[in-house]
């Protein structure tokens, strides 16, 4: 028997493949060459049509639209809502460049708002800026997955006036209370990036009841006069009063990439129960471990666990840089949000100097010890618990041995 520790070999950037429906799909869309979502035969429904009627129907909306990125998605909700030049937009302090990206492409100002141990938004915290900034839209982040207690927050925004974009970047296939992410404020925006729920490389939705505002998106997304193709969209008489006053900010999705995509709206409810299945194993095995904090999971909060994240509160950078170095070296690849520059995909709010970030303490002291991993469902319930043990050995001998010297921190993608 080898005295070696076990190291972990498979890839956290594997997702698994395209279903074979979605493969044959893309074949037939290639094999046409209609791949621009308005060029279709006669009597043909475009795959980008059905797609978006299917994901109104399986999230219950009356209105969806499909466009290039999620990115992109945020950005056409917040001027589908008339955002002004300058004008102050609220969104979470732990969140992804792309949500702040957003805000600052259409000319509005990221305000950053307080998050909670539990990464979520801070009620009070939210109140004192609403109110501060006079501010009328929230971009609320449900970043890696974390809802707040949605039913409150919308007797909150209501009272403050507040209205609501729902990032459901990591939320898709969740709910609160049975009602499913996306669907508690104006509008919601979804993504189907590589690391997403359903896998397209780039993608994004939105969706909504308001006639109006999304009649604005469809034009935005670069419709021109073919709205009318929108099987997903508003009727007619919705785009009457918009049509000649919303510009063209070209970002629709194409045929290949909704072709791919539809044969997954199906697998969505398996890879929920798979993915709770393996953030179980994770938890079970980092239970109790000394120093280190799960995240609260609520009983109303139906989550997907594509991420995982953990804390260690009262661990030194030094410490915690130790233990990334540990883990990486023994296959386990792990994000820090407390890292003093970006990393990859990690950074946060104080690395975007574009939003001219105010000092926030609480969330400085969540993020400073904030642990964040990917979960593929290339995974099995075994390579999760084999992580875990890594995870939680290297936690106990970097936690409970003296102060380490400080380490270059591993570059993961």
């Amino acid at each position: 028997m080898s005295d070696l520790p076990e190291r972990f070999t498979g890839s956290f950037t594997q997702q698994e493949p395209i279903p074979e429906a979605g493969i044959a799909a893309a074949l037939a869309v290639l094999s046409h060459g209609r791949l621009h979502r308005y060029n279709t035969a006669p009597g043909e429904i475009a795959e980008t049509v059905r797609l978006e009627e299917e994901f109104a129907a399986l999230t219950g909306a009356r209105y969806c639209l499909a466009v290039a990125s999620g990115g992109y998605a945020l950005a056409c909700a917040l001027r589908a809502l008339q955002v002004q030049p300058g004008e102050p937009v609220l969104t979470n302090a732990f969140t992804l460049a792309p949500v702040p990206g957003a805000i600052a492409s259409t000319g509005a100002r990221p305000v950053f708002v307080e998050v909670t141990e539990d990464l979520v938004l801070d009620f009070a915290h939210l109140e004192v800026m609403a109110r501060q900034t006079g501010a009328r839209l929230l971009m609320l982040s449900h970043m890696r997955g974390h809802l707040c207690d949605m039913e409150a927050l919308v007797v909150l925004c209501d009272r403050l006036g507040l209205t609501i974009i729902e990032d459901c970047a990591h939320t898709m296939g969740a709910a609160w209370k049975g009602v499913a992410s996306g669907r508690h404020g104006r509008i919601a925006c979804y993504s189907m990036q590589t690391y997403k729920h359903i896998n397209a490389g780039e993608g994004g939705f939105l969706i909504s009841d308001d006639a109006e505002v999304m009649a604005r998106a469809v034009l935005l997304s670069g419709s021109y006069m073919l709205y009318g193709s929108h099987r997903a969209g508003p009727p007619p008489e919705a785009f009457e009063a918009v049509r000649l006053q919303t510009p063209n900010v070209s970002g629709r999705m194409d045929n290949l990439r909704a072709a791919i995509l539809r044969p997954q709206l199906a697998l969505l409810e398996e890879r929920v129960a798979r993915w709770a299945e393996r953030y179980r194993v994770l938890e079970a095995g980092l239970d109790g471990v000394p120093g280190l904090r799960l995240v609260a999971r609520p009983a109303e909060e139906r989550y997907v666990g594509s991420s995982f994240q953990f804390r260690l509160p009262d661990w030194s950078p030094a410490r915690i840089g130790a233990f990334l170095r540990r883990t990486l070296d023994r296959g386990v690849e792990l994000k820090w949000f407390g890292a003093p520059q970006p990393v990859a995909f990690t950074s946060r709010y104080q690395h975007w100097h574009y939003a001219a970030p105010q000092p926030l303490p609480q969330t400085d002291r969540v993020l400073a010890g904030l642990v964040d991993m990917r979960v593929p469902l290339t995974f099995s319930l075994e390579d999760c618990a084999q992580i875990a043990r890594i995870l939680r050995a290297e936690a106990l001998a970097v936690g409970q041995g003296p102060e380490p010297e400080a380490v270059d921190l591993p570059l993961i993608q």
